[in-house]
């Protein structure tokens, strides 16, 4: 079924329509939306999917609110908004148009759906408060999308779809750019693998460009790892490697005496022609060859492993 309608509710808008109309426009590029509470409208019928108004869950009958008793719950018990039910059912075809790879739509499907639609899904719910964001809390993405509502004295009657539409928009960039990273760190973990498996026991891993590492490290259980070496435009960059997603405690610092140096200064520290730079945070250098980047993560390696032994 090919829908001509997308109807959602009208008035003020929330993150979580927003976001299942950037789903199902995606995927029904010439239907209209139309925001509306009027029977006629939020009455299921063939032409239309109806999301987050009409009172019922009905996947068969295109009908997917959360606001009514018995409203539908994750198997976990965590309550669903439309988002979270349109991306249940539509979320593998969504990525399927946005042209990602078979064998990644579940992997994606799954990983978009815990760390994107469920803390919507929770917020829209009153199960989670954005106040857990502290300082932050008023720049969430649904605190942030609400925003563009028009302001309470505001008489233009077109002003809510015009401010709708242009939260739509918004979401739809955002939306696609999460995916678009997410898809690109398993492009990532193939390459990263093929690298370790090179690499062997060696304590340098080298990478063809800059990319997300840690996770596949992590996966492959590559604990011997230190650095990690890759090119940058027209230089080369020497990175460390941390220990968990959150912090910044690495496996092992660069070495004390380069922190903060440049060009010459850093040549005369470590002895190696091309060195160009060091962090003084210590987590990542350059130098202006690879030839230069790898002698600078073996004279890293050196330190940190004679470091250990004390």
């Amino acid at each position: 079924m090919t829908p001509d309608f997308l109807v959602t509710h009208s008035g003020g808008f929330h993150a979580d329509e927003l976001l299942s109309s950037v789903v199902l426009t995606r995927l029904f590029p010439k239907a209209r939306i139309v925001r509306s509470r009027a029977p006629e409208w939020i009455t299921p019928g063939a032409d239309r999917i109806i999301y987050d108004v009409g009172g019922a869950y009905d996947a068969a009958a295109q009908v997917f609110d959360h606001h009514q008793r018995g409203a539908p719950l994750r198997d976990d018990g965590q309550p669903y908004s439309s988002f979270g039910l349109v991306w249940k059912h539509y979320g593998r075809d969504y990525l399927a148009a946005l042209g990602l790879p078979g064998a990644h739509v579940e992997t994606l499907h799954a990983s978009f759906d815990a760390s994107f639609v469920l803390p919507v899904d929770l917020m829209d719910n009153g199960a989670l408060s954005p106040s857990i964001a502290g300082p932050l809390a008023g720049l969430t993405l649904p605190s942030l999308l609400e925003t563009l509502k028009p302001v309470f004295d505001e008489t233009d009657p077109e002003a809510e779809n015009r401010g709708f539409h242009a939260a739509l928009a918004i979401a739809r960039s955002f939306v696609e750019a999460r995916i678009a990273q997410s898809a690109a760190k398993l492009r990532a973990e193939a390459l990263v693998h093929q690298a370790i498996v090179a690499t062997g026991e060696g304590r340098i891993l080298e990478l063809p460009a800059g990319m997300p590492f840690r996770p596949a490290i992590i996966k492959a259980g590559a604990d011997h790892l230190l650095f990690v070496v890759h090119p940058r435009d027209k230089d080369w960059c020497l990175t460390t490697i941390r220990r968990a997603d959150e912090g910044f405690e690495v496996r092992a610092d660069l070495p004390a005496a380069w922190a903060g140096l440049t060009d010459r200064d850093l040549e005369a520290a470590c002895g190696v022609e091309g060195a160009s730079f060091c962090h003084n945070g210590r987590f990542i250098a350059a130098a202006r060859t690879r030839e230069a980047a790898l002698a600078m993560a073996e004279l890293a390696v050196r330190e940190a492993v004679s470091n250990e032994a004390k």
